[in-house]
């Protein structure tokens, strides 16, 4: 009897992952180290040259679940000018989704302390379904059993506006439709992902000399979806640790800490659980972010 409920609550875990996650590409909680990931207007940033890395580990019980890596670079050049490189990789059972992204970012100067960022990211998207993994019973093959790859280029664009210790994006990280597989009534059928809009802002507040409070939001809509608001907020000690949680509507939330080991090393560290009763029963969500500073 045991054996039964582990596998009805394996195969309705999987369910929900195919169901929520389909729809979600970036999901990852630690956005505001992200950033261009989803808005190529945050490369160079300040005049930083950054490189930061995401590893992300969904519903650790449920085997085949949710498995994402992010990779993201951004480096200031002369004349305002920004270049930058992101990465995004997913793996979801049979499924795999991802791009690898150029993006190039300019600065204009609004006033002493507020400068807006344009950017523009050329992607190549990538999509595949390896049917071959599916276990069949079948002497013969089937045929509509059969592996899926698609590559497709794809721009996204977006703005950022930033003064001292606020700030104010909007994106949309692909403009064009990305072809993708999903299960309806057993059948595997073709649909269309439409593209996503992000808005997001952060502010940081000084409670005193060694301790400012950092809430920042982020908004994705996608048309004919549910949006999703994620809303976090931090704590950081001497600019040297950080601790604090996020909430997100797609019934997740999660404690969060960084860690500035040195003026160039940062570790970031989440723990993700849902409020869903069979996806917190399916353990929870880990996820690592490393940051350098050149």
């Amino acid at each position: 009897m045991k054996k039964i409920k582990d596998i009805l609550l394996v195969g309705t875990s999987l369910l929900f992952c195919i169901a929520i996650y389909s729809q979600e590409q970036n999901i990852f909680t630690r956005y505001r180290y992200h950033m261009n990931i989803i808005n190529p207007a945050y490369v160079g940033v300040d005049g930083q040259t950054l490189l930061t890395s995401s590893l992300r580990r969904q519903w650790t019980g449920v085997p085949n679940g949710p498995e994402s890596q992010y990779i993201s670079f951004g480096t200031p050049l002369a004349n305002n000018l920004a270049i930058g490189l992101s990465l995004e990789n997913n793996k979801t059972f049979i499924e795999k989704q991802g791009f690898f992204g150029l993006d190039i970012s300019y600065k204009l100067q609004i006033s002493r302390n507020t400068d807006m960022y344009f950017g523009i990211k050329a992607v190549a998207d990538f999509y595949e379904v390896n049917f071959s993994g599916l276990n069949t019973y079948n002497v013969f093959v089937d045929p509509s059993i059969q592996s899926i790859s698609r590559f497709s280029p794809n721009i996204g664009v977006g703005t950022l506006l930033k003064g001292e210790g606020w700030y104010a994006t909007f994106s949309v990280p692909r403009v064009f439709d990305l072809a993708k597989v999903k299960e309806k009534e057993g059948v595997a059928l073709v649909y269309t992902d439409l593209p996503q809009m992000y808005i997001g802002a952060g502010m940081d507040f000084d409670i005193s000399d060694n301790l400012m409070l950092k809430p920042s939001l982020n908004w994705n809509y996608i048309q004919k979806s549910p949006s999703i608001l994620n809303l976090t907020t931090m704590f950081s000690f001497n600019d040297k640790f950080e601790i604090g949680a996020n909430y997100s509507t797609d019934n997740k939330y999660a404690a969060l800490t960084t860690l500035k080991v040195s003026n160039r090393f940062v570790f970031g560290y989440a723990y993700e659980m849902s409020t869903i009763a069979a996806l917190a029963r399916s353990k929870n969500t880990n996820e690592i972010l490393l940051q350098f500073k050149f």
